[in-house]
Protein backbone atom coordinates (compact mmCIF):
# COMPACT_ATOMS: atom_id res chain seq x y z
CA UNK A 1 0.00 0.00 0.00
CA UNK A 2 2.63 2.53 -1.23
CA UNK A 3 -0.04 4.96 -1.26
CA UNK A 4 -2.13 4.57 1.09
CA UNK A 5 -2.05 7.42 3.47
CA UNK A 6 -0.42 6.84 6.95
CA UNK A 7 -2.84 5.92 9.73
CA UNK A 8 -2.79 6.41 13.71
CA UNK A 9 -5.39 3.88 15.70
CA UNK A 10 -7.48 5.14 18.61
CA UNK A 11 -8.03 2.06 21.19
CA UNK A 12 -8.79 1.03 24.03
CA UNK A 13 -11.85 -1.42 26.44
CA UNK A 14 -14.91 -0.52 26.09
CA UNK A 15 -16.59 3.07 26.74
CA UNK A 16 -13.17 4.20 26.93
CA UNK A 17 -13.39 7.30 25.21
CA UNK A 18 -12.33 6.00 21.99
CA UNK A 19 -15.06 7.79 19.59
CA UNK A 20 -14.64 10.87 21.93
CA UNK A 21 -10.82 11.00 21.25
CA UNK A 22 -11.50 10.02 17.73
CA UNK A 23 -13.80 13.15 17.08
CA UNK A 24 -11.55 15.43 19.40
CA UNK A 25 -8.53 13.99 17.17
CA UNK A 26 -10.34 14.77 13.80
CA UNK A 27 -11.00 18.30 14.43
CA UNK A 28 -7.65 19.48 16.01
CA UNK A 29 -6.01 17.66 12.79
CA UNK A 30 -8.40 19.25 10.09
CA UNK A 31 -8.33 22.83 12.04
CA UNK A 32 -4.43 22.29 11.22
CA UNK A 33 -5.04 21.66 7.35
CA UNK A 34 -4.87 18.14 7.32
CA UNK A 35 -7.85 16.03 5.38
CA UNK A 36 -9.15 13.47 7.39
CA UNK A 37 -10.79 10.42 7.24
CA UNK A 38 -11.83 7.67 10.19
CA UNK A 39 -12.48 4.07 9.90
CA UNK A 40 -14.93 2.87 12.78
CA UNK A 41 -14.46 -1.10 14.11
CA UNK A 42 -18.32 -2.00 14.94
CA UNK A 43 -18.84 -5.26 16.71
CA UNK A 44 -21.64 -7.56 15.28
CA UNK A 45 -24.32 -6.79 12.89
CA UNK A 46 -24.37 -3.25 13.70
CA UNK A 47 -26.68 -1.67 11.24
CA UNK A 48 -26.77 1.61 9.62
CA UNK A 49 -29.81 1.62 7.72
CA UNK A 50 -33.72 1.98 9.04
CA UNK A 51 -36.99 -0.54 8.71
CA UNK A 52 -39.05 1.86 6.44
CA UNK A 53 -36.51 3.28 4.44
CA UNK A 54 -35.99 2.64 0.84
CA UNK A 55 -32.75 1.37 0.76
CA UNK A 56 -33.44 -0.96 4.07
CA UNK A 57 -36.25 -2.11 1.52
CA UNK A 58 -33.54 -2.64 -1.34
CA UNK A 59 -31.91 -4.62 1.13
CA UNK A 60 -34.25 -6.89 2.68
CA UNK A 61 -34.97 -7.96 -1.12
CA UNK A 62 -31.50 -9.09 -1.32
CA UNK A 63 -29.59 -6.28 -3.16
CA UNK A 64 -25.53 -6.81 -1.88
CA UNK A 65 -25.00 -3.57 -2.00
CA UNK A 66 -26.80 -0.48 -2.04
CA UNK A 67 -25.95 3.01 -2.55
CA UNK A 68 -27.73 6.15 -0.81
CA UNK A 69 -27.30 8.80 -2.45
CA UNK A 70 -27.95 12.67 -2.34
CA UNK A 71 -26.65 16.12 -3.12
CA UNK A 72 -25.19 16.31 0.52
CA UNK A 73 -23.76 12.69 1.17
CA UNK A 74 -23.48 9.74 0.08
CA UNK A 75 -23.35 6.10 1.07
CA UNK A 76 -22.69 2.62 0.16
CA UNK A 77 -23.95 -0.29 2.27
CA UNK A 78 -22.16 -3.47 1.44
CA UNK A 79 -23.89 -7.31 3.06
CA UNK A 80 -21.82 -9.94 3.55
CA UNK A 81 -22.82 -13.06 2.45
CA UNK A 82 -22.26 -16.30 4.88
CA UNK A 83 -19.39 -17.23 3.29
CA UNK A 84 -17.73 -14.04 3.05
CA UNK A 85 -15.39 -13.05 5.33
CA UNK A 86 -14.86 -9.26 7.08
CA UNK A 87 -13.28 -7.13 4.98
CA UNK A 88 -9.59 -6.22 5.29
CA UNK A 89 -8.68 -2.77 7.01
CA UNK A 90 -6.23 -2.38 4.15
CA UNK A 91 -8.85 -2.93 1.60
CA UNK A 92 -11.24 0.01 3.19
CA UNK A 93 -8.88 2.13 3.53
CA UNK A 94 -7.78 2.07 0.02
CA UNK A 95 -12.10 2.48 -1.19
CA UNK A 96 -11.44 6.01 0.58
CA UNK A 97 -10.92 9.23 -1.47
CA UNK A 98 -8.05 10.90 -0.79
CA UNK A 99 -6.81 12.02 2.61
CA UNK A 100 -3.55 13.16 4.51
CA UNK A 101 -4.44 10.69 7.65
CA UNK A 102 -6.54 8.26 8.31
CA UNK A 103 -8.16 7.89 11.96
CA UNK A 104 -9.57 3.84 12.79
CA UNK A 105 -10.80 3.41 15.93
CA UNK A 106 -11.09 0.17 16.76
CA UNK A 107 -9.01 -2.75 15.42
CA UNK A 108 -6.81 -3.30 18.39
CA UNK A 109 -5.14 -5.99 15.96
CA UNK A 110 -3.78 -3.95 13.40
CA UNK A 111 0.04 -3.11 13.28
CA UNK A 112 -0.50 0.60 12.65
CA UNK A 113 1.06 3.47 15.47
CA UNK A 114 -2.10 3.66 18.36
CA UNK A 115 -2.84 5.05 21.66
CA UNK A 116 -4.20 3.19 23.93
CA UNK A 117 -7.06 4.91 26.09
CA UNK A 118 -7.29 4.17 29.57
CA UNK A 119 -10.63 4.93 31.73
CA UNK A 120 -10.46 4.80 35.55
CA UNK A 121 -12.51 1.97 35.53
CA UNK A 122 -10.10 0.38 33.34
CA UNK A 123 -7.81 -0.25 35.82
CA UNK A 124 -8.52 -3.85 36.52
CA UNK A 125 -7.90 -4.53 33.05
CA UNK A 126 -4.80 -5.40 31.39
CA UNK A 127 -3.12 -2.62 29.98
CA UNK A 128 -3.15 -3.14 25.90
CA UNK A 129 0.48 -0.87 25.64
CA UNK A 130 2.25 -4.20 28.04
CA UNK A 131 1.61 -6.29 25.12
CA UNK A 132 1.21 -4.21 21.62
CA UNK A 133 4.49 -2.72 20.06
CA UNK A 134 2.38 -0.66 18.15
CA UNK A 135 1.21 1.20 20.83
CA UNK A 136 2.99 4.76 20.70
CA UNK A 137 1.33 6.77 23.85
CA UNK A 138 -1.31 5.97 26.50
CA UNK A 139 -3.84 8.91 27.35
CA UNK A 140 -5.54 8.33 30.94
CA UNK A 141 -8.30 10.36 33.21
CA UNK A 142 -5.18 10.95 35.36
CA UNK A 143 -1.57 12.23 34.53
CA UNK A 144 0.45 9.36 36.23
CA UNK A 145 3.32 10.97 34.93
CA UNK A 146 5.17 12.25 32.01
CA UNK A 147 6.23 8.89 30.68
CA UNK A 148 5.30 4.92 31.26
CA UNK A 149 7.33 2.69 32.30
CA UNK A 150 8.04 1.24 29.03
CA UNK A 151 9.30 5.24 28.15
CA UNK A 152 5.72 6.00 26.41
CA UNK A 153 4.43 9.08 26.64
CA UNK A 154 1.45 9.57 28.73
CA UNK A 155 -1.39 12.45 28.07
CA UNK A 156 -4.44 13.49 29.89
CA UNK A 157 -6.90 12.28 27.48
CA UNK A 158 -8.40 16.42 27.00
CA UNK A 159 -4.72 17.42 25.70
CA UNK A 160 -6.44 16.83 22.34
CA UNK A 161 -3.41 19.16 20.62
CA UNK A 162 -0.42 17.75 22.39
CA UNK A 163 -1.80 14.23 21.03
CA UNK A 164 -2.38 15.87 17.68
CA UNK A 165 1.10 17.23 17.46
CA UNK A 166 2.31 13.36 18.63
CA UNK A 167 -0.19 12.16 15.57
CA UNK A 168 1.39 14.56 13.26
CA UNK A 169 4.98 13.44 14.13
CA UNK A 170 4.22 9.69 14.01
CA UNK A 171 3.04 9.79 10.79
CA UNK A 172 5.31 11.92 9.21
CA UNK A 173 2.72 14.90 8.29
CA UNK A 174 4.28 18.60 8.43
CA UNK A 175 2.78 20.03 11.66
CA UNK A 176 -0.45 22.59 11.21
CA UNK A 177 1.97 25.44 11.95
CA UNK A 178 3.74 24.69 8.81
CA UNK A 179 1.09 23.52 6.63
CA UNK A 180 -0.56 26.89 7.30
CA UNK A 181 2.73 29.39 6.87
CA UNK A 182 3.16 27.53 3.32
CA UNK A 183 -0.31 28.63 2.40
Amino acid sequence: MADSPPRFGIVGWKNSGKTTMTANLTRELIDRGHRVATVKRAHGAFDIDRPGTDSHTHRQAGAQEVAIVSSARWALIHENRPDEAEVPLDDIIARLSPCDIVLVEGFKGAPHPKIELRANHDKARPALADTDPAIVAVACDDLPGDVAPDGKPVFRRDQTEAIATLVEQVCGLGTGTERRSAS
